[in-house]
């Protein structure tokens, strides 16, 4: 991997400077009924309050916002399970540049509804049989956009490690930073602000039991590819690290936490009923994720990126009442 073209904290600080004023600074919560049973301070980087309803609005606006104006003129083409979706769609829409996103089938409709009404065209494909990125690079041929994908991508990356930057602004050094996990994007650009402005912090991703691609990567230390692994955090249903996301993770994280679907259920249930907040399963990962490493961290001041919020309310009920059988 050429490290010219790895993002670091410098390019962090230019997303900040693009992104002022697109997205909101979201607000930082505690708990003090967690932080009594686990015996740490726990800080929440609320992120489903971000536009879009997740963390994903940062990278999106900031790689659209350095488009040329022949990029602007072609548009955009993304692949996403909705998140990245919907930041692209709305991202497009600000900037007026055309956007066409590539999602599952499976997607949900709610992610799906809020694409469309960001105005974007929706390509649908079968997430466990199709190749999103070859139908998105087919689409780019044709129609000379270009292929924003949702991690593995200097400029989201350093959009993305917006959200941990202002973390560490409003509360200070953390002993460890625990972010969900997918094609790490998040986690590659949380770590990124973790070694500029709280060098002791150990960055920590969570992933889902069923698909620790990332995990394994580490252990490897190569990228390891997956099957699209079945879980209810749809948000980290990847197959592997990108490229750039890999190389930073394997730099500069502490490791990789898993969490099973019931802890996800288990933690969506205390944000709603203890912190009256609405987060999505992928965006459970990092409270899944602090609540086992806790025990070997007592006293610590720990930073969680709640990732999003962005889940139908028929599913959060139909969720919470499935595992509480």
């Amino acid at each position: 991997m050429s490290l010219e073209i790895l993002p670091t904290f410098d390019d962090v600080l230019a997303a900040a400077r693009r992104i002022d004023g697109h997205a909101h600074r979201t607000p930082v919560m505690r708990s003090s009924t967690i932080e009594r049973d686990l015996g740490v301070e726990l800080f929440f980087k609320c992120e489903n309050f971000q536009r879009i309803g997740a963390f994903k609005f940062r990278g999106a606006f900031n790689a659209l916002s350095r488009f040329t104006a022949a990029q602007r003129q072609a548009g955009v083409i993304a692949y996403s399970s909705g998140n990245h979706a919907q930041a692209i769609a709305l991202a497009a829409r600000l900037l007026e540049i055309p956007a066409t996103i590539v999602m599952p089938a499976d997607a949900p409709e709610g992610k799906m509804a809020a694409t469309r009404g960001y105005g974007a065209k929706i390509v649908t494909y079968d997430r466990y049989s199709e190749d999103r990125d070859a139908i998105a690079r087919e689409l780019a041929e044709a129609t000379g956009g270009t292929v924003i994908p949702p991690y593995n991508h200097p400029d989201i990356v350093a959009g993305q490690g917006t959200a941990a930057k202002e973390l560490f602004e409003e509360v200070g050094a953390l002993d460890a930073l625990f972010v969900p996990t997918g094609g790490g994007g998040l986690l590659s650009g949380s770590a990124l602000s973790a070694m500029a402005l709280s060098p002791g912090c150990k960055v920590y991703g969570v992933e889902p039991e069923a698909g620790n691609d990332a995990q394994q990567s580490l252990e490897q230390g190569r990228i390891v590819r997956i099957e699209t692994p079945r879980t209810i955090a749809d948000g980290a249903q990847t197959q592997a690290l990108g490229a750039i996301t890999f190389e930073i993770i394997r730099k500069l994280s502490a490791g990789i936490v898993t969490a099973s679907d019931r802890e996800l259920v288990d933690c969506m249930d205390f944000f709603a009923s203890r912190m009256k907040i609405i987060v999505e399963p992928t965006g459970c990962l990092g409270l899944a994720g602090a609540r086992k490493t806790a025990p070997r961290l007592a006293g610590a001041r720990i930073g969680i990126i709640v990732s999003g919020g962005n889940v139908d309310p028929g599913t959060f009920c139909n969720l919470l009442a499935a595992y509480s059988r």
